[in-house]
């Protein structure tokens, strides 16, 4: 497996990803809308995607967004979305996605990484958790963890 930064030359590597995640959060498919989205990000350098390269396949993705704290005078970042394609699940691949993301946030001067997962995915949980993850609240059917890098 290999993980690599994509760059808006390379948005439609994960296209069909990030279709497949929107759908998972019960949205209609619409591929057009989902290159065009990724696209979009990318080029106005609004996110960072890495991706999971599994037999010469897209297994799965992680979008992290910016954001700034004032206090601390840095830049963090919000891991908002990963997927890992049905096929290629329960093979590490989002563990190393979400590993990847922490050294890239460290490597960029982040004092933190943060995410939020829904109240019943347990497995994300446990798999947060497990990496160094602390939850911190509780919102409207959703956890908020975050990890110091």
């Amino acid at each position: 497996m290999e993980i690599k930064r994509i760059g808006v030359d390379e948005a439609g590597i994960v296209t069909d990803l990030f279709d497949r995640y929107r759908q998972f959060y019960e949205q209609p498919a619409d591929r057009e809308l989902a290159g065009r989205y990724i696209s979009q990000r990318l080029a106005n350098n609004e996110s960072v995607i890495f991706v999971a390269i599994a037999d010469g396949t897209p297994a799965g993705f992680t979008q992290l967004y910016p954001t700034y704290s004032s206090v601390r005078a840095c830049k963090n970042w919000i891991l908002n979305d990963l997927y890992v394609d049905e096929n290629h699940r329960k093979k590490g691949i989002g563990e190393a996605l979400i590993r990847t993301a922490i050294a890239f946030a460290k490597a960029a001067g982040a004092a933190d990484l943060q995410l939020e997962t829904a109240t019943d995915n347990h497995t994300a949980q446990r798999l947060y958790e497990a990496i160094g993850f602390e939850k911190q609240e509780q919102g409207t059917g959703f956890f908020l963890y975050k990890i110091s890098v």
